[in-house]
């Protein structure tokens, strides 16, 4: 996953559960947010994951703002010790930030801003406001290094891709990314088209295996079963089995049920 590249070392993500994008105020007389992206962990830290392509007045401002909603939804009714949850707020900005006064930030890519004290000591670690200046990353795909290097050149090139980078030829994680993105491009019509296409595939494959299915005959199914048991005593993986019975992997593992 992405973020866990980003993310500090503690913060490890395997699932996301994505939420509601509109946060409604507590009274009608003040505004809404409206995210880019809004997720919650497995520990139930929340994440909020803003897009700006142009640059914007006010925007640390904006994701500090924001912040206050997944901070106050966390509120209990009753007896409740203000034990909060971890909020993340990641931008992926299509502009420089101009205001910098240290030379050692200009030209930086990941920009990671905590709670600290006089003394820079960090006294809260459960709010960080991420901002990555998406234009100040430059390294060609043969420079790479990091999972966060991949991303970002990803982030900042997948417009341009007439192929697939060798790079991420063997990742499975970024050859899905690139055909959503690829998909995100096409017309309505064009997806329509691909959905269908998709169906219609999808349905063949369940003809073809129901065909194979009913064409095997009961003693050699029988037999089939029998051996898939065999083979499940002795730990052999189910695809193995799949494999040599023509059986499916479903029907394999109601055996072993």
């Amino acid at each position: 996953m992405k973020y866990n590249s980003l993310l500090p070392a503690n913060t490890h993500i395997k699932d996301l559960t994505f939420k509601n994008t509109e946060q409604l105020p507590v009274t009608i007389n003040e505004r809404k947010a409206v995210y880019d992206i809004y997720c919650e962990n497995e520990q139930g830290e929340k994440f909020i994951v803003e897009l700006q392509k142009a640059k914007q007045d006010y925007f640390i401002e904006r994701t500090i703002y924001y912040s206050t909603f997944p901070i106050s939804g966390q509120a209990q009714k009753g007896e409740w010790d203000y034990n909060l949850k971890a909020v993340y707020c990641i931008g992926l900005l299509d502009f420089r930030f101009s205001d910098y006064t240290n030379k050692g930030e200009i030209g930086e890519v990941v920009h990671t801003h905590t709670i600290k004290n006089q003394h820079n000591r960090q006294v809260y670690d459960k709010l960080t406001y991420i901002y990555l200046e998406i234009p100040n990353f430059n390294k060609k795909e043969q420079e790479l290094e990091t999972r966060l290097d991949k991303w970002l050149f990803f982030i900042k090139n997948v417009e341009d891709f007439q192929v697939i980078p060798e790079i991420f030829k063997n990742d499975v994680v970024f050859i899905e990314a690139i055909e959503k993105a690829e998909l995100s491009r096409m017309s309505e019509e064009a997806q329509a088209a691909y959905y269908t296409g998709l169906k219609a595939y999808r349905d063949n494959i369940s003809q073809m295996r129901t065909a194979r299915r009913e064409g095997i005959e009961e003693g050699e199914l029988k037999k089939a079963m029998e051996t898939a048991g065999k083979c499940l005593k002795k730990g052999m993986p189910v695809a193995d089995i799949a494999e040599i019975t023509g059986l499916t992997e479903d029907e394999i593992r109601k055996i072993a049920v």
